[in-house]
């Protein structure tokens, strides 16, 4: 998906982080986890002091494992790609498209860091990074991850528009296990970008997108809704499941407002508070506005507007008047 990306249309804004940073990081989580290595070891050694020489050279390497091995693996599964040096660093493992790391992700990275990182004393991975252009070392590379920086000015991050609100959860049913890494990149990109190109290239850049989106989705794209904002409710439905994914199902994402009815050049109805204009007809009926809308009265009418029922407010008796009751009396 890279070809539909242009250089005027998108820029990468994962900044990812830089070799200094990332190595100091790797220190101090190796720091703490020898430390932790050693309380246990010595605890688990006075309190197998009895056992034969072969039990205890089984207990240290299962502890060597359990720590050195194990440990970063869960703490990046559960913290989300935030380890001790990370967080101290301000840094983030994320996956290629920017969106958190699963247990995957830190098992192939926590592996592979053992041979590049402990057995080489990280020659390996210094190497690699060098030679990667985003700095990736090659846990990064097999997991399909990155380590970017955390702490970056907010007026830098791209703003993604959300998408209508009369979209809210219409394809929540989709399957999006086939989208890849790539191609969610790539709309996101688009959409943070989309006001800044021409109305032609936009409207074709997000017609081939969504073609191929709907391709990964086994679902075709409705008619009825313009491929841009289509782009964007299957975009805030994807996050809204990584969300309740890694804070449970009860979080809720918080969306920004709607953008206005053209944001993604689309001519669909709007929501309920849209004004309304009757169509011309005949002048002797009063026009009636749907309920919840703001009504504006056509030019020239020669009549009172009738509002609906929820528009139209019941005036207040006078003082001499008593309340109505909406009896009416025998003849």
């Amino acid at each position: 998906m890279s070809e539909l990306v242009t250089g005027e249309a998108v820029a990468l804004e994962l900044r990812p982080a830089k070799l200094p940073s990332r190595a100091l990081a790797v220190l101090l989580d190796l720091a703490v986890a020898l430390i932790a290595y050693l309380v246990v070891a010595t605890g688990v050694v006075i309190a197998t002091a009895s056992l034969d020489e072969a039990a205890q050279t089984a207990l240290s390497i299962a502890m060597f494992v359990l720590l050195l091995v194990g440990g970063p693996i869960a703490v990046e599964t559960l913290s989300h790609g935030r380890s001790l040096g990370k967080l101290a660093c301000g840094l983030r493992v994320v996956r290629d498209d920017g969106g958190p790391i699963r247990f995957r992700h830190a098992l192939v990275r926590g592996l592979i860091g053992v041979i590049e990182i402990l057995m080489t004393l990280g020659v390996v991975a210094v190497i690699a990074s060098l030679v990667s252009a985003r700095g990736r070392r090659l846990g990064d590379v097999f997991a399909g991850t990155l380590v970017v920086r955390e702490r970056i000015p907010v007026t830098r991050t791209g703003f993604v528009p959300p998408p209508p609100p009369w979209l809210a959860g219409r394809f929540a049913g989709l399957d999006l296990s086939a989208v890849p890494d790539g191609l969610w990149l790539a709309i996101r990109q688009y959409l943070t970008r989309m006001q800044q190109l021409d109305p032609q290239v936009a409207w074709s850049m997000a017609e081939r997108l969504a073609t191929d989106l709907a391709g990964r989705t086994g679902a075709p794209a409705p008619h009825d809704v313009p491929p841009a904002a289509y782009l964007a409710a299957v975009l805030q439905e994807r996050q809204a499941r990584e969300a309740r994914r890694a804070f449970g199902n009860g979080a809720a994402v918080a969306a920004p407002p709607p953008p206005a009815p053209a944001a993604y050049g689309g001519g669909v109805a709007g929501p309920v508070g849209v004004p309304y204009v009757p169509p011309a007809g005949d002048p002797n009926v009063p026009p009636v506005a749907p309920a919840g809308a703001a009504y504006v009265p056509p030019a020239g009418a020669g009549h009172s507007p009738v509002a609906p029922d929820a528009v139209r407010q019941p005036a207040a008796p006078t003082p001499d008047e008593p309340p109505a009751t909406g009896f009416a009396p025998p003849a």
